[in-house]
C-alpha cells in the first residue's frame, strides 16, 4: 500500500477519488492506513463487526457505519486487539470506541467519531458488506481507503 499523503494522492488522482468531510479523531498508533475496503452498517450492535474481525482481514479496512451514535462503544481493546491479530489494517469507525488508551498503544489504524464506555449490544442487526455513505463518500467494498492525519480519501482502485 501507498505511504504517500492523501493530500498528494488527491493532488494526483481527484479525479477518480472522494475525501470524507467527517472529521475524526484517530485513536490507534497507527495514522497512516489503507487497503481494500469492507463494510459493516450496523446501530449500537457491534456483533457482525466483531464476527467479520475474526476473519482473516488481509490488509483490508473495515469502515463501520454505526450512525454516528455516541450512546455506546462499538469497538474496544479486545475488538482492536482481534483485528490486529486476524491482519486486518485498520477501521473507521461513524461510531464510538472505548479503552483508547489501550487502543493508542496498538499498532492498528483506528478513526472514530468519539469514545464512550458504554458496551454495544450484540443482536446482531445490521448487514455486512453493503455499500454505505457518509461525509459525502460512497465506501464500497472491494475499493480502496487511504487514512492520514489528513483525512479519509477513497477512490474505485488502488492508487500510487
Amino acid at each position: 500500500m501507498t505511504t504517500r499523503p492523501n493530500a498528494d494522492l488527491f493532488d494526483d488522482h481527484g479525479d477518480i477519488s472522494q475525501t470524507c468531510s467527517t472529521q475524526f479523531t484517530d485513536y490507534g498508533a497507527i495514522r497512516q492506513f489503507s487497503g481494500p475496503i469492507r463494510t459493516v452498517q450496523c446501530f449500537r450492535d457491534n456483533q457482525l463487526f466483531r464476527a467479520l474481525l475474526d476473519e482473516a482481514g488481509d490488509g483490508a479496512v473495515v469502515v463501520v457505519d454505526g450512525g454516528g451514535s455516541l450512546e455506546s462503544a462499538l469497538m474496544g481493546d479486545l475488538i482492536a486487539a482481534k483485528g490486529l491479530k486476524n491482519g486486518w489494517t485498520g477501521v473507521v469507525i461513524l461510531g464510538a470506541i472505548r479503552d483508547s488508551v489501550a487502543i493508542g498503544g496498538m499498532d492498528f489504524g483506528v478513526k472514530a467519531l468519539g469514545v464512550n464506555a458504554a458496551k454495544s449490544s450484540k443482536v446482531g442487526v445490521g448487514e455486512v458488506d453493503a455499500v454505505v455513505e457518509f461525509g459525502g463518500v460512497r465506501f464500497e467494498p472491494g475499493h480502496f481507503i487511504y487514512c492520514d492525519e489528513d483525512g479519509i480519501l477513497v477512490a474505485p482502485r488502488e492508487l500510487s
